[in-house]
C-alpha cells in the first residue's frame, strides 16, 4: 500500500476515533482506570414513579449505545495499533494484503473479501 493512501486512511480512523469519543462523552465518563472503557451516567430527572422509570429506561438504552460505540472506538484503536506495527492491511487469517477499496470502506477490516466470506458463512 502505498504512503499516500496509508496516510488517508489513518486520518479516516483517528477522525473516526475523535468522533467515537465524542459521541461517548455526550452521556458517558472515561474510567479512570481503564482509558478505553465508559461508564454511561445515570440519569436523573426527578424523584417521581414515571420519572424513576424514565431514568431506567433511558439508562438501559445508554448502556447498550455504549457497548456499541465502545466496541466501534476498540476496532478503530487496534487497526491504528496494526498502522504502528506494521501489519495493517494484511489479513489475519490468509496474510495476504487486503484490497484498498475494502479497506477504504471499511478501515477497520481485518480480513480480505475471500476470508471474510470463508469464516462468516
Amino acid at each position: 500500500m502505498d504512503k499516500k493512501t496509508l496516510n488517508t486512511l489513518e486520518k479516516m480512523l483517528t477522525d473516526e476515533k475523535a468522533k467515537l469519543e465524542e459521541e461517548l462523552s455526550r452521556f458517558a465518563q472515561r474510567n479512570p482506570n481503564n482509558s478505553e472503557d465508559f461508564n454511561a451516567d445515570f440519569p436523573q430527572l426527578g424523584d417521581k414513579e414515571d420519572e424513576n422509570a424514565s431514568e431506567v429506561a433511558e439508562y438501559s438504552k445508554d448502556l447498550t449505545l455504549e457497548r456499541t460505540l465502545e466496541a466501534s472506538l476498540r476496532d478503530v484503536n487496534k487497526a491504528l495499533e496494526r498502522m504502528k506495527d506494521g501489519t495493517y492491511g494484511t489479513c489475519k487469517y490468509c496474510n495476504k494484503p487486503i484490497d484498498e477499496k475494502r479497506l477504504m470502506a471499511r478501515a477497520t477490516s481485518t480480513s480480505c473479501i475471500d476470508c471474510k466470506k470463508l469464516f462468516t458463512e
